[in-house]
């Protein structure tokens, strides 16, 4: 039923539906045809998260099912004689410490472009939350500046897993099955699912989350992909789990109130996305989505609450001529 990918990476083009495998030469418009893009890096939730062991070499083998949201951070890239990085909405370092600043000198240095580019990260997405905020920067970063002065023939598939183990996953759309310590992809067609979001917060480092997984040794089995899947179409309950929520409610008992408080407002199968701290339930309808949001709003105004769908796949939006 699914095939495995090394990073396959499928894109929407000018061109037409253009389809990689292992790296990137993609046909857009050289840098000097655009003063400045704008795009959208979408959050990802994991519908599912299983850990089914540890390596000598400290990572983890997985498998999950991630997705892509309606909701996400922007970005805004020019040209520039210089690489710099301003950061909106959040507290966050605008040199090496930040993941977007490390893609675009990655870039830089693997395809020997002399061009460099200014860009401007718009935070929308709470920090720390399980939602790849970070990791999707980056892969968008690394698509902009392909996309600017490509066709350059680099791998953004090594690049991207050398940058982090969720960054490829961004370069592709959608949704996928991804096992191995997170490089090995399976695209996954699923329906369009409603859902609440919901963080309180708390920051939860990964590290942490599974230092206390491998203190508790909770292992767990494989993930029952089609049945999720199946459980998706049918808008029935999802027979997914997450393998860090245990430890990580262990020191955050906080989080089991974001969990019931969804569950309340008759949202089904709630589960804490990847590390955490954000939560999410799913919703039978749009309108459902959206009217729970607005109720959780009311009685949690200090909570980040959003209504969102899963995309289905998603295109970066360019805008041409403006300056920053």
């Amino acid at each position: 039923m699914f095939r495995s990918y090394v990073v396959f990476i499928t894109l929407h083009t000018p061109e037409g539906l253009q389809s990689f495998y292992g790296s990137s030469t993609l046909p857009f418009p050289q840098a000097a045809k655009l003063e400045r893009v704008r795009l959208f890096a979408p959050a990802k939730i994991n519908l599912g998260l299983s850990i089914t062991g540890r390596l000598e070499n400290g990572y983890h083998t997985l498998e999950s099912l991630f997705t892509t949201l309606s909701v996400g951070d922007e970005l805004e890239i020019s040209p520039s004689d210089r690489l710099s990085l301003k950061v909106v909405g959040a507290d966050l370092p605008g040199d090496r410490r930040n993941l977007v600043y490390r893609a675009a000198e990655a870039f830089f240095e693997e395809s020997g472009v002399k061009g460099r580019v200014k860009i401007r990260l718009y935070k929308n997405l709470p920090l720390a939350s399980g939602l790849g905020g970070g990791s999707s920067d980056a892969a968008i970063t690394l698509l902009t500046l392909e996309r600017m002065y490509g066709p350059t023939g680099l791998n953004l598939s090594r690049l991207a897993l050398e940058l982090g183990a969720d960054v490829p996953f961004f370069l592709l759309e959608g949704s996928a099955f991804v096992s191995g310590i997170g490089e090995v992809l399976t695209p996954v067609k699923l329906p369009r699912v409603h859902l609440v979001l919901a963080n309180c917060g708390l920051e939860v480092s990964a590290k942490d989350a599974y230092t206390w997984l491998d203190e508790a040794g909770g292992f767990t089995r494989p993930l029952p992909l089609e049945q999720i899947v199946q459980a998706l179409e049918r808008g029935e309950s999802v027979p997914y789990f997450n393998a860090l929520q245990a430890p990580v409610l262990a020191h955050h008992p906080e989080l089991l109130e974001v969990l019931e408080a969804l569950e309340l407002e008759g949202l089904h199968s709630p589960l804490m996305s990847g590390s955490g701290s954000t939560c999410f339930a799913i919703a039978l309808s749009e309108l459902e989505a959206r009217e729970a949001a607005e109720r959780l709003s009311e009685q949690h105004p200090e909570w980040w609450i959003r209504a969102a769908h899963t995309l289905q796949w998603w295109t970066p939006h360019l805008t041409r001529g403006q300056a920053l």
